[in-house]
């Protein structure tokens, strides 16, 4: 995806400031906005009611966080390819990480998404309790958050990871932790790879929380190849950072685009 021109004018500097405000806001109005609710229900319902809810809101909410960007921030997202992915059962979906965007629009498209989360996330108020409740799953101990993926993935969610474990350094992907590998060969599910490009690499690793957009920023998502389960771990996880680096490299061509 080509990088815009970015226009000068005070003006249109003074808008994309606006933006970045109303965009940081209206995701923490909307997150609020649930928070109470799933404090409240997280204790008193079943799994079995709790789990399907809590995603169902957390998919809907995203979506309507999307459309207040595309409408009042100049953000264009082309997240069409994931519907395929909407009825196909369980699947592990591993995506690149250019940006803090990255399972927002994943989620949107997906209600039935469970997430692998940095246990710091789980436990922030704005994203905590509403991931507690839709059973999203913490990263931060290796065989739990496996056993719990395939718990999830027998149960037909399809589960979203970042083999990368945070967000991009040095473009067009950092190096893959075996994690996505392991949990396909304990659960037999295969990889679908999900390739994320950004016009910029808005809030990803190198972009301050405050610091101002790049306006109109394009955001897509496309499907890339899928992955059968391995039999070699480490090979896999070679093989699906040498994928992403190829796929990615016209994209993301270096380690300038972390400052653009």
């Amino acid at each position: 995806m080509t990088d815009l021109r970015r226009s000068g004018n005070p003006l249109w500097i003074a808008y994309e400031y606006v933006a970045m405000i109303v965009g940081l806001s209206a995701l923490a109005i909307i997150c609020l906005g649930w928070l109470p609710f799933a404090m409240l229900l997280y204790p008193l319902v079943s799994r079995k009611v709790g789990q399907p809810w809590g995603r169902f809101m957390i998919s809907g909410g995203f979506r309507v966080y999307l459309r207040i960007l595309s409408w009042f921030c100049a953000c264009r997202f082309d997240l069409s390819e994931l519907d395929q992915l909407r009825d196909r059962g369980p699947l592990i979906l591993a995506a690149n990480h250019p940006s803090l965007l990255d399972a927002v629009m994943i989620v949107s498209r997906l209600p039935n998404a469970v997430c692998v989360m940095k246990a710091s996330l789980m436990d922030n108020i704005l994203f905590g309790a509403a991931a507690r409740l839709a059973r999203y799953i913490r990263n931060n101990a290796p065989l739990e958050m496996i056993l719990s993926a395939r718990e999830e993935l027998q149960d037909g969610a399809q589960l979203v990871i970042f083999p990368e474990g945070t967000r991009t350094e040095n473009f067009p992907v950092d190096r893959c932790s075996p994690s996505t590998a392991l949990i396909a060969g304990r659960t037999a599910i295969p990889i679908q790879t999900l390739l994320i490009e950004f016009s910029t690499p808005y809030l990803g690793k190198a972009w301050p929380l405050l610091r101002r957009p790049h306006l109109p920023l394009h955001c897509r998502i496309r499907l890339g190849r899928q992955f059968a389960p391995p039999g070699d771990i480490a090979s896999l996880t070679r093989e699906l950072e040498a994928y992403f680096r190829s796929e990615l490299a016209g994209i993301y061509p270096s380690k300038a685009v972390a400052t653009a």
